[in-house]
């Protein structure tokens, strides 16, 4: 028996005992009830100091938020749990995340004792059933016997697929008698395939390639692992290169030929290159805003995943394929093209836009608006961090500014709730990378209303003594929401609230803290919070009227936004009309 490994003899024992030769060494959770024997089964493997870490959170759904974190910045399996009913059911929004952003996570759902199943005894639910619509592996352990086999596969799902594993185990079973011999090595996993197009359906996206004046490129984040090649295509075929915001950190770097997002977070010419093409390549995306796709401009699509084929907007071409292995087979069938002119206009126009309507609230011009612009606050984010820092970044307006503002290097990582487009998951994420990741600086871009949602959550950081930098950007409002209102031409409602000052939550809880109203004052108190050893937080007091444009404003929209400002005029509302105004004029698109 290996020194880091429990005596095997239990099941929880046993599970315990698989996870550390999967190379598991945290586990996120709250302790309790029928998960107890797990607990126990943990904190006997700690003898020798090189067990299983238990990491106390707050509230479950921060559980699963942090594995999910940890998994995509390791590529290792991740683990939280949840004892039966509403601890395990508390897990479901972050497994939603991780399942759907296809990173490895195991979670283990404990249960009713096993005898008392099916008779509505205290906090029975169903997990088994629950959580088939998150994972792709969900199984009950009613059989010691059958507990080596069912967890061994659990691990290969996650990491196979890849994506959420949840096991659901009565209290009684992982208490029970572990079956003898029971062990099943985890510790070597099977490499992963190349998956190689066919020569067919190759020879037919570069002889599309050869035929079209204009290509487009736009890539997610399948493209990761790829830059060098997809850099290297673009050029040949003087394609610019749009990405999604999960492609951002993979191709946006070292790329000359970047004309930034198309959706509603981005701002660059990624849409009228994709419109004005006579070829659309859509590379290790499955972007979903079909709006911001053409409907009549010839696409081919490369992806790992068949299914995700032609499933948002029109294909005339499908690739099965790793987009790496794809890119470099194509690259001698292609021709160089004849003419950059589309390449260059393309380019140029996001530059336009990166220096006009995105810059506008960037450097020593913003010094002076008040209240501080959210922009101008994540563009010297940007700038302050470290070349390989780790943000976290809240669903919402949050979104918006890291689009848009944080600059990546092919050694920074970006990540949230992308996906699933949860609120609360910046703070909680970084919880799990900064446990993965000891020395390396993470940095929580919060809103207001997210970091309020799991607020409970600081108290993790503090207790853990874990590095996290959060930083609020407190608009008192719930800022997307807001602007969802208004292009549909409602008034907004529900989205403002008095306002609370989150530095002095911070400092009752022990973790120090400042809070900032003065534009002037940013940068200085964002270089001495990255300065600070344990967890920090600096409160920035925002702008609650600045609102996220997209990269195309339709006649719908300017309807709605006319609408929505004539209902607040006749409602009172023109000093806030005239204060949106002017917290916007810079941001309106011009020709």
């Amino acid at each position: 028996m290996a020194k880091n490994q429990v005596r095997g003899d239990t099941v929880a024992d046993l599970l315990v005992n698989q996870l550390l030769a999967a190379g598991v060494r945290r586990i996120y959770g709250i302790v309790g009830d029928s998960l107890n024997p797990i607990v126990d089964a943990v904190r006997r493997s700690n003898k020798n100091g090189e067990g299983i870490q238990w990491i106390h959170v707050r509230h479950e759904e921060a559980a699963a938020f942090a594995a999910a974190a940890e998994a995509e910045v390791t590529g290792e399996l991740a683990v939280c749990a949840g004892s039966c009913g509403p601890g395990n059911l508390h897990l479901i929004n972050g497994l939603y995340d991780a399942n759907r952003s296809r990173v490895p996570v195991l979670a283990i759902a404990s249960h009713i004792p096993s005898e008392q199943i099916g008779t509505s005894y205290f906090q029975e639910t169903h997990p088994d059933r629950i959580f088939n619509e998150c994972s792709v592996y969900n199984e009950l352990i009613s059989n010691p016997v059958a507990a080596p086999r069912v967890i061994a596969s659990a691990i290969h799902h996650a990491y196979a697929a890849p994506g959420v594993a949840v096991l659901t185990i009565p209290g009684d079973t992982a208490a029970a008698d572990a079956p003898a011999g029971y062990p099943i090595d985890l510790s070597e996993r099977t490499p992963k395939p190349r998956i190689l197009p066919s020569p067919d359906s190759l020879r037919a996206l570069a002889d599309a390639i050869n035929e079209a004046k204009k290509v487009t490129i736009f890539a997610g984040a399948g493209v990761k692992g790829a830059h060098d090649e997809v850099v290297a295509l673009a050029d040949r075929i003087a394609a610019p290169i749009g990405h999604s915001l999960r492609g951002k950190e993979f191709i946006q770097y070292d790329n000359p030929f970047d004309v930034g997002m198309s959706g509603l977070l981005g701002y660059g010419s990624a849409t009228a290159a994709m419109h004005e093409a006579d070829l659309l390549i859509l590379l290790g995306t499955d972007f979903p805003y079909d709006q911001f796709l053409p409907s009549d401009v010839r696409t081919a699509q490369v992806d790992i995943r068949e299914e995700a084929l032609g499933r948002r907007t029109r294909l005339d071409l499908a690739v099965v394929g790793d987009v790496k292995e794809t890119v470099t087979a194509l690259l001698p069938l292609v021709n160089k093209a004849r003419s950059r002119r589309f390449l260059d206009g393309q380019v140029k126009k996001y530059e336009k836009a990166m220096s006009g309507v995105v810059g506008a609230y960037k450097g020593k011009k913003a010094e002076s608006l008040k209240p501080i612009h959210p922009e101008y606050v994540a563009d010297i984010l940007s700038d302050v961090a470290a070349e390989d820092a780790v943000f976290t970044v809240d669903t919402g307006m949050c979104n918006v500014w890291a689009a848009r503002y944080l600059r990546v290097n092919g050694k920074r990582r970006v990540i949230g709730s992308f996906l699933h487009g949860s609120m609360a998951n910046a703070m909680p994420m970084a919880i799990g990378v900064a446990a993965a990741n000891p020395g390396r600086q993470v940095i929580s871009m919060s809103g207001d209303g997210g970091l309020s949602m799991l607020l409970g959550d600081l108290i993790t950081l503090r207790n853990y003594k874990l590095p996290v930098k959060v930083v609020v950007f407190n608009n008192a409002s719930l800022g997307m929401v807001k602007l969802e209102m208004l292009v549909n031409g409602l008034p907004s409602f529900g989205t403002d609230d008095e306002g609370v000052n989150y530095a002095d939550i911070a400092k009752a809880i022990g973790i120090p803290a400042v809070r900032v109203e003065d534009p002037k004052d940013v940068k200085s108190a964002l270089e001495g919070l990255l300065k600070q050893d344990g967890p920090a937080l600096i409160d920035v007091r925002t702008d609650p009227n600045a609102l996220s444009l997209p990269p195309s404003i339709t006649a719908d929209q300017v309807t709605g936004f006319a609408v929505a400002m004539s209902k607040e005029v006749l409602g009172g509302g023109l000093g806030e009309v005239i204060s949106m105004a002017k917290s916007n004029l810079r941001n309106i698109p011009r020709p």
